[in-house]
């Protein structure tokens, strides 16, 4: 057992190591997980200086993976995958058979067995999660079509890999051999059974269990009850059902993705699962061997050609023969173009099984890194190629190919409405009545309950998180409106005009002071309550004392002049200085 010192000093040097690389990384304009490996190749064993305990670092990424996998579960939605599955899973499935194709072609003219060569070409397949979803929402392509089909085919090759990850150990662990229909039986009836315990209790204990958190109130209840949920039923998932935790932790994730609490959820777990995700890369990057490297660097070469030009080549003439445009076929193929966590998870669990050889691990961190850095580039370089055959007649403009049919965004007319009481409420009325479809964000589970009832969208969680006003749907709003006093207006308008630069924004403040702060966050409207009262106060009592109607509205104005223009004149004023 390793002493304690060894534990904090690993999660210390990895944390720290991980900030200062990946703080660097993203100066020069690249991703933050080039930076992660880089610090775990730092504290690694191959590197001069500290060397970070290789058992420990494990344990925390194993850690990770399970929370990577409970957040893939709680964003995984059947409905998205069918809205996009003519393209997405024939897609995957075809990009999945060239890249084990091609690895096992490759692996095998260099001394592989069939076998390796296979599992090797299945892990290249793989995309990562979030390089994916972090380079589509730096495009804002994240919601445009080309994106609902990226993130489709991403979902059919997680779904594929935990596939793959549960029937490895069955065909190739210790109990695998003579029985193989036996084994591959006992280890789907398993994973069937498993599943069906994981529905129960996320269709009946869990909705009820996290109920019963919320109505506390507690934040840090709320947290540490999906905590106990993601890990529960991921040990679970290995000691009972010989699973793998990674899908325990996932089928735990797209139970409460589908629940009324699978935003916040997602939103208050998202800090513990970053920070245990960051430290899966520096695990992973402290297996890169740069004498390996050098050694096989015929191995590296060929895992990067396949990565960069074998998998988006496939991609894109699937996508093409699918008859879909040339500007969507070229954006998916380049998306993909980059392999991440799930490769390694793979890669991990056939070195264990005895498959794949020691340097299959750092041909894939190698090939992880360089499409890591490139995928971005490569992404951005495909509006100026557009741009290039629409000069040529190829395609028309904008990018659109020849009879590509327009696509109506449904949720055009939204507004996001945070807070569900007396204001909200008439609030709402009023958008239904001119067409808009509001979506309301509420903490109270009682009222998320209710207007689930109704069949009205609704959103559990605190809007101050950019993970709930994604889920809200902030990024295709067009306004925002704040209508309880007490929330933290200044951080949800923050969020929101991170997300959304172009919103209109109406808050509802308790104070004149918060008035001020709120125009120079860039709300155009804030009503106040002391404001308010003022107006009407001073209008019943002018009526009570005989006042004339022009009386009573000349004095309005006077008032409203006192209150508000001096804070309105110094916000324009503050504009003018910026």
């Amino acid at each position: 057992m390793p002493h304690d010192i060894d534990l904090i000093l690993t999660l210390t040097a990895g944390l720290v190591a991980a900030l200062i690389l990946g703080l660097a990384a993203r100066r020069l304009s690249l991703s933050p997980i080039v930076g992660y490996l880089a610090a775990g190749f730092c504290i690694g064993p191959f590197t001069p200086g500290f060397v970070a305990h290789a058992g420990i670092a494990n344990q925390f990424a194993e850690l990770g993976v399970i929370l990577l996998m409970f957040g893939v579960g709680l964003h995984f939605h059947l409905k998205d995958l069918m809205a996009v599955r003519g393209v997405a899973v024939p897609g995957a499935v075809a990009q999945i058979a060239v890249s084990a194709g091609l690895g096992a072609v490759a692996t095998h003219a260099l001394g592989w067995s069939w076998t390796a060569g296979v599992v090797f070409g299945m892990a290249i397949a793989v995309a990562s999660t979030v390089v994916l979803t972090r380079v589509l929402a730096d495009n804002r392509d994240l919601h445009s079509p080309t994106g609902h089909i990226a993130v489709g085919w991403l979902i059919v090759e997680d779904l594929f890999t935990i596939l793959v990850l549960v029937l490895l150990p069955a065909l190739y662990g210790p109990k695998g051999g003579g029985g193989l229909g036996l084994t591959l039986g006992l280890a789907l009836a398993k994973l069937a059974a498993l599943a069906a315990v994981v529905a129960v209790a996320g269709r009946w204990l869990l909705p009820r269990f996290f109920s019963h958190v919320a109505r506390t109130g507690s934040r840090e209840l709320f947290t540490l009850a999906v905590l106990a949920a993601a890990l529960g039923l991921a040990v679970g998932s290995a000691l009972f059902f010989g699973a793998s935790m990674a899908l325990g932790a996932f089928l735990a994730g797209m139970i409460v993705g589908q629940s009324p609490f699978g935003a916040r959820a997602a939103s208050d777990a998202m800090p513990m699962r970053d920070a245990f995700a960051v430290l899966f890369f520096v695990s992973v990057g402290m297996l890169l061997d740069p004498a390996t490297v050098v050694a096989h660097w015929r191995l590296e070469l060929a895992t990067i050609a396949i990565v960069l030009v074998g998998k988006p080549l496939a991609a894109l003439v699937v996508v093409l023969l699918l008859r879909r445009p040339l500007a969507i076929a070229l954006a998916v193929a380049a998306a993909l173009a980059q392999i991440g966590e799930f490769s390694f998870i793979l890669a991990a669990v056939a070195a264990t099984l005895g498959i794949l050889p020691a340097e299959a691990t750092n041909a894939l961190v190698l090939a992880s890194v360089v499409s890591i850095i490139l995928n971005p580039w490569l992404y951005q370089g495909v509006a100026p190629l557009l741009g290039w055959l629409e000069r040529r007649g190829l395609v028309r403009s904008g990018g659109a190919a020849l009879g590509e049919a327009v696509v109506v965004d449904a949720a055009a007319h939204r507004a996001v409405v945070v807070g569900y009481g007396p204001v909200g409420r008439i609030l709402c009325r009023i958008l239904r009545d001119n067409g808009i479809e509001p979506v309301v964000v509420e903490l109270n589970i009682q009222t998320i309950k209710a207007l689930a009832a109704a069949g009205l969208p609704a959103v559990h969680g605190d809007a101050s998180s950019r993970e709930i006003l994604h889920h809200a749907g902030i990024e295709s709003a067009q306004s925002l409106l704040l209508t309880a006093s007490e929330l933290p207006a200044a951080e949800i308008v923050a969020a929101a005009l991170e997300l959304q630069p172009n919103i209109r924004i109406l808050s509802r403040v308790g104070y004149l002071a918060d008035a001020k702060t709120l125009r120079q966050a860039g709300v155009q409207a804030v009503f106040t309550g002391e404001g308010e009262i003022a107006l009407a106060m001073t209008a019943r009592l002018l009526r009570e004392l005989g006042a004339t109607d022009e009386q009573i509205d000349q004095e309005r104005d006077r008032v409203r002049r006192e209150l508000f223009e001096p804070n309105e004149q110094a916000a324009l004023e503050n504009q003018g200085a910026a």
